[in-house]
């Protein structure tokens, strides 16, 4: 089975080609669309189910390409008031031909994001995120490779959920709903604001038996037991 990514960053910047009047907005202004948006800031972190799945430190470890894994899948973003997100993602995808072949994955991100008039958002990473991506049935089961994909989110609200507080919904470039997240704090929890990590040629793959090997492409494998115990776990449940 293979794991592939939609190319988001080329139909992102189709859709901006196509609405050529559409401006960035400062900021600073971000909640002045409706009263839609209007419920709180967009700014903070906001984290989706059980929240189990945060940004910040806690999630995600760029200088060692390394992951604590949450007890729960789920997604987390934050935003700073200096145009500023940070994105994680824990999750597996299904296999209906093999339930016991499913692909778990994990990433990190961040970069700076515009407002724009119309209502959309438009995040262009800053070329230090990371993915991990394992499936047991796989010849290549454990991978670990760049995550930098620029992202543009057609429409976003924020609403005021009667038990859980501030809730906000993204929709993707193609209007499909990203999971609603609840505000976790109105101050971002985040990693630095800077490049965290070596770029991909200075990328170390370290092998089984300890040693460190230098490569030269995005692409390199990663001993890690983290998510492999999880996988072998849910696959077992499906039995």
């Amino acid at each position: 089975m293979k794991f592939s990514f939609m190319p988001v960053a080329v139909l992102a910047l189709a859709s901006l080609s196509a609405a050529q009047e559409v401006t960035s907005t400062d900021v600073g202004e971000q909640i002045r669309f409706d009263a839609e948006h209007n419920a709180t800031s967009l700014v903070g972190t906001w984290s989706s189910g059980s929240r189990a799945v945060m940004t910040g430190p806690q999630f995600a470890n760029p200088s060692n390409l390394s992951f604590n894994y949450p007890l729960n899948t789920g997604v987390s973003y934050s935003f700073t008031e200096d145009g500023w997100y940070e994105i994680s993602r824990y999750r597996f995808n299904s296999n209906a031909i093999d339930p016991g072949c499913m692909t778990g994955l994990i990433f990190w991100v961040h970069g700076k994001y515009q407002m724009l008039s119309n209502g959309s958002l438009y995040m262009i990473p800053n070329g230090d995120g990371f993915q991990q991506i394992q499936n047991r049935c796989n010849a290549l089961s454990n991978q670990i490779l760049d995550y930098n994909e620029t992202e543009l989110y057609n429409s976003w609200r924020i609403y005021t959920d009667p038990t859980d507080g501030f809730k906000l919904h993204l929709f993707q470039f193609d209007g499909t709903p990203v999971a609603p997240q609840f505000q976790i704090s109105s101050t971002p929890q985040m990693l630095p604001k800077a490049m965290l990590r070596a770029p991909p040629t200075q990328i170390l793959r370290r092998r089984g038996n300890g040693a460190e090997q230098r490569l030269t492409d995005i692409s390199w494998t990663f001993v890690s037991t983290g998510m492999a115990m999880v996988l072998a776990t849910v696959a077992l449940s499906t039995l």
